[in-house]
């Protein structure tokens, strides 16, 4: 996708599991730079993005997701939710993590910083 090309310098982290951080070089990539929030974003919200979630929170990562801006396949077929059901769904238990030292939140695209730590960013 020509929007997303890598800058030069920025690492490629691949993954084989669904928690981009198992068995990957996501968490030494973050720790060498400083970061301590984690966006999240992308396919396969009942799958990658739930595990992905879970997997930065439990490693200490404030974690946001970003409710317009993640999607899934549609199962129903399957017996399961449609589509705009399991974002929601996602995008509500995410607003009710909670844990010591840590923020998980939800918030929309309009509402994404990347401010420097300390800065006013959104947590």
């Amino acid at each position: 996708m020509p929007e997303l090309q890598r800058l030069t310098g920025e690492p490629l982290v691949l993954r084989k599991y669904g928690d981009s951080f198992e068995d990957t070089v996501l968490e030494s990539e973050l720790a060498e730079r400083g970061v301590g929030r984690v966006i999240v974003t992308g396919a396969q919200t009942d799958a990658c993005i739930r595990a992905t979630l879970h997997g930065a929170f439990v490693r200490g990562y404030d974690t946001t997701l970003v409710s317009d801006a993640h999607t899934t396949e549609d199962f129903s077929e399957y017996g399961l939710p449609p589509v705009d059901k399991v974002i929601a769904h996602t995008n509500m238990y995410w607003t009710w993590q909670g844990g010591p030292g840590r923020v998980a939140d939800v918030i929309g695209t309009a509402d994404v910083t990347f401010a420097a730590a300390g800065a006013d960013a959104v947590s």
